[in-house]
């Protein structure tokens, strides 16, 4: 199915590359000023839409959270995302979450090989975009591999599958003709300001993306990545496994202009699936019987006893920010090291060079289960 559609290169990306020195640098933001919802496109561009009254209640088991989220909708303040990903365990439940949450709307999957191969990761998204109700959405593969070393994949931890023991029907239909790369540009350059990428496998695809049209970070409203870390590594002790998976990627896009949301392991190490979160999801219906079955045969446990979802903290940063405490740092990704290859090198020091990042140094974890939780509730109620 992915066959022959790998066509992009380091050589042919780098053909499309300009100097950062010409383009101006994207403004950054601390946490006081950080930038505010997209501005309302009224309801000339929506249409008619139902007053809060008139949105169903669930029986009247909607939360205060749902509600605001109902007028979210209502008054169109929902933003859109674009999710990179490689499904992988952690990817199917940040999916999930994404499907679930009135204030997200994704416009696009694309898909890179990361946890598995790039044939499993675009079968397993496609298979969630028509189990999760995800639409006609684009689900478009991408680049299977890094662009100057050998593949890296996390097999042991989500399995042949990469769903681990949940099981999903094969999809009935195919993956879109373009690339990933041509998706992501084009999808940003037709709404300009108004599309998230949300990256939560190895940042191949994104870095080809700027290289190839590096207006895409003027064109993106935001970028929000799973990956890095400050304090340690899981796929060896130096490097978090999406930036060890495609370090020389990493570093092209932490270079780019953007200034980087940084979701690493120092957050989503918290995020841990406890026998309490198993307990909240086990009412869920046919949701239940796809999400329990992946969270409890994830192949890496913390000393909490639960694994981590670390890819769905980055969709929940975008669908509330206040879940993660972000501070300014200049980032680096080390290529070389022999034994730090992937580490990326966070700097929080005061200096003369403008900070490229805004990284995650904690997570509320009862917001973020409740935010979670809510979201699968919603899902759970549409899937039956």
């Amino acid at each position: 199915m992915v066959t022959g559609r790998e066509t992009y290169t380091e050589k042919q990306a780098a053909e499309g590359d300009r100097s950062s020195a010409a383009r101006d640098r994207r403004g950054f933001w601390g946490k006081a000023d950080r930038p505010g919802p997209p501005p309302d496109r009224g309801r000339a561009d929506l249409g008619e839409l139902p007053g809060p009254g008139l949105i169903p209640t669930g029986a009247g088991r909607q939360t205060a959270r749902l509600r605001l989220f109902d007028l979210c909708v209502s008054y169109g303040s929902v933003t859109k995302i674009l999710i990179d990903c490689d499904p992988g365990i952690d990817d199917a439940m940040a999916l999930a979450l994404a499907a679930g949450a009135p204030g997200l709307e994704v416009v696009a999957v694309t898909t890179v090989g990361g946890n598995a191969d790039l044939a499993v990761t675009t079968r397993n998204a496609l298979a969630l975009r028509e189990f999760l109700d995800l639409g006609d959405i684009p689900v478009a593969p991408g680049s299977p591999g890094a662009l100057l070393h050998p593949v890296v994949r996390a097999d042991h931890v989500h399995g042949p599958t990469g769903l681990g023991a949940a099981v999903l029907p094969e999809p009935v239909r195919a993956a879109a003709d373009g690339h990933a790369v041509d998706v992501i540009i084009d999808t940003l350059r037709a709404a300009p300001g108004e599309v998230t990428l949300v990256a939560i496998g190895p940042l191949t695809n994104i870095a080809l993306a700027v290289r190839r049209e590096p207006r895409v970070v003027e064109w993106a409203r935001d970028l929000v990545i799973m990956g890095g870390s400050y304090t340690r590594g899981n796929h060896n002790p130096a490097a978090e496994f999406n930036m060890l998976a495609d370090p020389e990627a990493a570093a092209i896009v932490f270079r780019s202009g953007w200034t980087v949301k940084m979701l690493g392991l120092d957050v989503t190490l918290t995020a841990v699936v406890t026998s309490t979160v198993l307990d909240r999801m086990r009412p869920l219906g046919r949701l239940a019987e796809f999400l329990i079955p992946a969270a409890t045969s994830y192949g890496v446990v913390t000393a909490d006893g639960g694994p981590t979802i670390h890819d769905a903290c980055a969709v929940a940063y975008v669908l509330d920010p206040a879940l993660v405490t972000m501070t300014p740092a200049v980032v680096d990704v080390e290529t070389r090291g022999e034994h730090t290859r992937g580490m990326t090198v966070v700097d929080f020091r005061p200096m003369d060079r403008v900070p490229n990042a805004l990284v995650g140094t904690h997570l509320d974890v009862d917001r973020f289960w409740d935010t979670m939780l809510d979201a699968y509730g919603r899902l759970a109620e549409r899937l039956g």
